[in-house]
């Protein structure tokens, strides 16, 4: 018996529905089990690389936040440091790590400067990682050894006019901030100076002290501990007002270097194509970190300014500060030791 057609068309349409049936319920299935590993996250142990030794600016201020973030979210934030290639090596390590909110980083500036200075990076700096959040903004700080027989810039840069090819200045590695903030001091005083990168702070600043090298731009949270210990004299620091955790120490600028003005910051990030709702809770719950007065406290103790940006902000900063950088290499003429 012939079926009529609206019977036939009403058998078409359900049939459709129960093909296309399993597939809206995979479909719906799959959303509801990536909203709810966002929303879980973490459930196990998230691992913040650092590319350099324990010790210096990026570790100390990085340690700081991941101990909170996991006392708020129940799950360890473990430091792993990747030392090497100014940094590129652990930077290189995230930018190829899974997109689950696992795997972090933690950096300087440095991030946004190495495309100027090597020809061969193998990660984008903006394109390969999601920006979560601004950490800090840190002055640097000038410290010399205690021997080197100076006691302000002014009588810096007359020894080192006086005794030139003697003055070795260290640095967190090349490329980073203070490394450009001494190869521009070399051209705004004609001092000679030798640039010795090592792999962080920590390393140069030992080699410091024991009088291997004279002097050092440093980061304010390595160099700090130093300085109030005794062990090493600040002279100024590089940014165009004076810090407010040492405001007796005085500007390079209003100590006859007019217009120098050289910072450096530290963020997080995660890499590309991380869910964008554990970049958003990850940078809200370190901004929330970064206003507890505990923390406050830390970080102004070693000089540092605490930020916590949104992911956008802090995107827009990346972008603008890649730009900046550039245009200090190539009017300093800073080249990668």
């Amino acid at each position: 018996m012939a079926i009529p057609d609206r019977r036939r068309a009403t058998l078409a349409c359900l049939l459709r529905a129960a093909v296309a049936a399993p597939v809206l319920l995979r479909g719906g299935s799959a959303l509801a089990q990536a909203g709810t590993a966002a929303s879980g996250y973490p459930s196990r142990p998230v691992r913040v690389v650092l590319p350099y030794p324990p010790g210096g600016p990026t570790d100390v201020l990085v340690r700081i936040v991941a101990a909170e973030l996991g006392k708020l979210l129940g799950q360890p934030f473990t430091i792993d440091n990747k030392a090497g290639a100014s940094g590129m090596i652990g930077s290189a390590e995230v930018a190829k790590a899974m997109p689950d909110g696992y795997t972090l980083l933690g950096n300087a500036s440095i991030h946004v400067i190495n495309p100027s200075l090597y020809p061969k990076v193998s990660f984008d700096a903006i394109q390969d990682f999601a920006p979560i959040t601004q950490l800090a903004h840190v002055p640097l700080v000038v410290v010399v050894n205690n021997d080197l027989p100076v006691r302000n810039i002014r009588e810096l840069i007359a020894w080192g006019k006086t005794h030139p090819g003697k003055l070795n200045f260290g640095s967190s590695g090349n490329a980073a901030a203070p490394h450009l903030a001494g190869e521009s001091f070399k051209i705004a005083t004609g001092v000679q100076m030798q640039h010795v990168p090592y792999k962080g702070s920590s390393p140069a600043l030992t080699d410091l002290m024991g009088g291997q090298i004279q002097l050092m731009f440093d980061s304010m949270p390595s160099a700090t501990p130093f300085i109030k210990s005794g062990k090493l004299r600040a002279l100024a620091v590089t940014t165009g007002r004076r810090a407010a955790s040492m405001p007796d120490l005085p500007t390079v600028a209003e100590s006859g270097v007019p217009g120098f003005d050289i910072s450096t910051w530290y963020g997080l990030w995660a890499p590309r194509a991380t869910p964008r709702e554990i970049v958003d809770r990850l940078a809200s719950e370190v901004a929330r970190i970064l206003r507890q007065p505990e923390v406050r406290e830390k970080y102004a103790a070693l000089g540092a300014e605490p930020i916590g940006s949104t992911p956008e902000a802090f995107a827009a900063y990346c972008r603008s500060e890649l730009d900046k950088w550039a245009r200090v290499v190539r009017e300093s003429g800073a080249k990668a030791d």
